[in-house]
């Protein structure tokens, strides 16, 4: 397994639509305080398959100290790990943290805790907004405007208005990790229906691009599909890598701001 691959489980929830708006305040009907989601984590090579870990996404009050006016922001902390099995060939257990405003959903702090085998890689990044600088813990950076990190990006993503978007359509989104901007494009591929353990839900399916290189050898090697309701929760992923593939289920949840996506007679499914 490449040391990447815990970044992998969080950026395969880059799902949405994103054009780049002026920093203001955004009307957040996905998602609220307490939210937590839990996915299944597999791989998949010449040898078999394994279910490889789990992740978990929750967001909390924000009781920082460093930061002003704590209670105007979500602390979101997203956990990657491998099981028991899946130790024996590869360790992993990370942590990806984002404080984000309530207001503009855009992050002031992302901080970084990498457990992958003999690797690590710690990190904490400030946002100066005023400046458009992300200052990390090895260099200070220009960023555009309105730059995210990778949680911030699911969160802001997932409260927007997705009626009109058309098949085929392209989207924008700049994120900051490694010290360094990415510009990426998240094609909209359509509506459909996908079975889970819940039933058939209604999605929204998209392919976020990534850089090609250690972990991918495609532009657009993923699927993600996402409930097709104001929750926007990304239910299952899938991607090839340099070697094997990857899957991410959705398998538990709990404190969504609505309700749950209602499951359709398979009947109804084309």
């Amino acid at each position: 397994m490449n040391r990447r691959f815990s970044i992998l489980i969080f950026i395969i929830v880059l799902i949405v639509d994103l054009d780049l708006f002026p920093q203001k305040i955004v009307e957040n009907n996905a998602f609220q305080e307490e939210e937590q989601l839990i996915y299944k984590v597999s791989y998949t090579s010449a040898i078999g398959g394994f279910v490889a870990g789990t992740a978990t996404v929750e967001v909390k009050a924000c009781e920082d100290t460093t930061i002003s006016n704590s209670s105007d922001f979500y602390h979101i902390v997203g956990i990657g790990e491998t099981n028991n099995f899946f130790n024996i060939f590869y360790k992993v257990h990370d942590r990806f943290e984002s404080v984000i405003s309530k207001e503009t959903l855009l992050p002031e702090k992302f901080i970084r805790r990498t457990r992958e085998a003999d690797y690590t890689y710690d990190d904490d990044v400030i946002f100066n907004r005023e400046e458009n600088l992300a200052i990390s813990r090895r260099a200070e950076k220009p960023v555009p405007e309105n730059v995210h990190d990778i949680i911030s990006a699911v969160y802001f993503m997932r409260t927007l208005n997705l009626e009109d978007f058309r098949t085929d359509s392209t989207y924008l989104i700049d994120f900051f990790l490694d010290d360094s901007a990415y510009h990426s494009h998240i094609k909209y591929v359509g509506r459909g229906y996908l079975e889970t353990e819940w039933g058939w839900l209604p999605c929204l399916k998209v392919m976020p691009m990534m850089v090609t290189g250690e972990v991918f050898s495609k532009k657009y090697p993923m699927f993600v599909w996402i409930t097709d309701d104001e929750n926007h929760i990304p239910l299952m992923a899938e991607s090839e890598v340099i070697v094997g593939s990857v899957r991410m289920v959705l398998v538990d949840f709990k404190g969504l701001k609505n309700p749950f996506i209602k499951p359709v007679k398979r009947k109804h499914v084309k």
